[in-house]
């Protein structure tokens, strides 16, 4: 009796923090309208935008820039298709709700909650890198990620960013992936007094093979930054110690040059990655990964071990950056997750993820204010019961991670479309 009425008060209590979890703030999207005569125009020649919630009190002059997420595109059809939709268009944009990172309730984001925290929408296709436009007949594509970027802080300067004290650019996936690209073109931007730093969420890609031995994300990669004119965007001194400008694309590259402190967050078992990029479906033409791809629970000891062999070429490529040396962090969890700095159950929840006692926010907190040393490396999955389950209370309530499909699978042509095991 005593266990069931424990049960009933455990399970009022969990619904009711998840309760204020989903009791999101919601910020109006700001259009740059005047960006179009500079040539910053999303992918269909619409204005860029943002979402901007000032900061107060003791965060009034301190700045977070959140860099949106969503893929890429590389050719025209793809990128035709995303010049419908709000990754392309602002014409499709509305209100974004506030969680995470850039949630203004402190007992939800105890760090940044009053700070000005900026949602940079993403409708380039690029990292908020490309420079180019494409025309074919009457159809045309712009690809100004780059002017974007520099349209909305350029907006966001006389209303305070320039005279900010601390400042964070952070980004998700491809948002992730674009503060490798702009982290110290954004530090100049400010006085030697401003403190500044970068973060990545789920935006360290690998450049990795997959399972069959092809490297399929090179491949999308040299496309993507040929076909958008990313170059420009991309290190100099990384481009000159590669023979191949795109390799600089990849934040294992880029990283190695970047002379501000960064923390990396990411899953050692990043979902977006493990489904398209080491294990796309070209990797997989039968489907045998099909149970593991879906649950993870499921996966065979095989298939476990061949995702350990992916946590090691990602520790090794972190490592080989030494950007720790520089007053780096990071947060390598073994949750299959994807993405975890702006949902609220991820970021700093009664059940988040920890990693040696620490959720992501005071791991990341500790770091930016130098609290302490912030370096958390997660032991392999099975071992972090912390980890948030398939088909558990939380996903339950619909407060699961956002997935994104890269759609970076090209055909192995080294490979026979054999479904022999």
């Amino acid at each position: 009796m005593k266990s069931a009425v424990w049960m009933v008060l455990f399970m009022s209590a969990v619904f009711s923090s998840f309760q204020k979890i989903n009791s999101q703030l919601v910020v109006n999207l700001t259009v740059i309208h005047n960006a179009t005569s500079l040539g910053a125009v999303c992918l269909d020649g619409s204005p860029p935008g943002y979402h901007l919630h000032r900061g107060f009190g003791s965060g009034a002059q301190n700045w977070i820039l959140q860099m949106e997420g969503g893929a890429w595109c590389n050719d025209e059809l793809s990128c035709y298709l995303r010049s419908k939709t709000a990754y392309g268009s602002s014409l499709y944009m509305g209100s974004w709700n506030f969680s995470g990172i850039l949630s203004n309730d402190p007992n939800m984001n105890p760090d940044f909650y009053n700070w000005n925290r900026v949602f940079l929408r993403y409708c380039d296709g690029a990292s908020f890198a490309g420079n180019s436009e494409y025309r074919n007949g009457t159809k045309r594509l712009y690809f100004r990620g780059l002017r974007i970027w520099d349209a909305i802080v350029h907006d966001l300067f006389p209303e305070g960013l320039q005279h900010a004290e601390k400042a964070l650019l952070s980004g998700c996936s491809a948002g992730g992936l674009a503060t490798f690209l702009h982290c110290d073109n954004f530090s100049q931007l400010f006085p030697e007094t401003t403190i500044v730093k970068c973060m990545s969420d789920a935006g360290f890609f690998l450049d990795v093979k997959d399972k069959s031995g092809y490297n399929n994300i090179r491949h999308f990669f040299r496309s993507l930054v040929k076909f958008q004119g990313v170059e420009q965007s991309l290190s100099e001194k990384c481009v000159n110690s590669h023979h191949d400008p795109y390799l600089c694309f990849f934040p294992q590259h880029a990283l190695k040059h970047i002379r501000i402190p960064y923390f990396v967050l990411n899953s050692a078992y990043d979902v977006t990655q493990v489904d398209n990029i080491f294990v796309p479906l070209s990797s997989d033409p039968c489907g045998h990964w099909k149970n593991c791809k879906l649950n993870y629970t499921m996966c065979t000891p095989n298939e476990i071990n061949i995702l350990q062999g992916y946590r090691s070429q990602m520790l090794k490529a972190l490592r080989s950056t030494k950007f720790l040396e520089n007053g780096g962090g990071m947060f390598i969890n073994s949750c299959f997750s994807h993405c975890q700095s702006e949902e609220q159950y991820s970021w700093f929840a009664p059940l988040s993820p920890k990693v040696h006692n620490k959720t992501i926010a005071v791991a990341v907190g500790d770091w930016y204010f130098g609290r302490e040393v912030s370096v958390e490396v997660d032991c392999p999955y099975p071992c972090n019961p912390t980890c948030l389950k398939p088909n558990s209370l939380i996903q339950i309530v619909d407060l699961q991670g956002r997935a994104q499909n890269l759609n970076v699978t090209e055909k192995n042509p080294h490979k026979k479309n054999s479904c022999s095991h």
